[in-house]
């Protein structure tokens, strides 16, 4: 039997997908966007402001405060973070800047308890006689002193998690 004409054409079966579980896969996010320079310059003010009043903390109580160094690290950190990103050498900066900026607090309530039992002021202190001033430091610092400093680095590593 022919037919003038071919039978219609069926349209294929459709393949076999399976279930997507209930819901769409999740679109991708942007790549976070870095500032390497915005974040070591926010580092860099952040640590001189927050060393300067964490030396006010001790010069004016006369005593070393665990939480303070830990907020130092910590405030770093986050601004460092905030403004610069999730990026590995930030975090390094953050947290070398955080030793820094502890030890820069420590010798400057150093200097202003000097500063009131002598007849100089605080600057003068700091810039002329640093030597005098970093001897007296250690001379004070006892294993509390180097443990305040360590924490603010580990913190200024999870003050930077925190903000990304």
């Amino acid at each position: 039997m022919t037919q003038p004409v071919p039978p219609p054409h069926s349209p294929e079966p459709p393949s076999y997908q399976p279930p997507g579980f209930g819901y769409p896969m999740a679109p991708q996010s942007a790549p976070p966007k870095l500032n390497i320079a915005g974040g070591i310059v926010v580092a860099v003010i952040t640590a001189l402001v927050v060393g300067a009043a964490y030396g006010g903390i001790l010069g004016s109580t006369k005593h070393e405060f665990g939480y303070a160094a830990l907020a130092v690290g910590f405030i770093i950190g986050f601004a460092t973070g905030k403004v610069g990103g999730d990026h590995v050498g930030l975090a390094v900066v953050g947290a070398a800047l955080s030793l820094v900026s502890v030890y820069f607090g420590q010798l400057l309530g150093e200097a202003i308890i000097a500063a009131k039992q002598l007849p100089v002021s605080v600057s003068e202190l700091f810039f002329q006689h640093f030597g005098l001033l970093n001897d007296a430091w250690r001379a004070d610092a006892d294993f509390m002193s180097y443990v305040f400093i360590a924490i603010a680095a580990v913190a200024a590593f999870g003050g930077m998690k925190r903000a990304v």
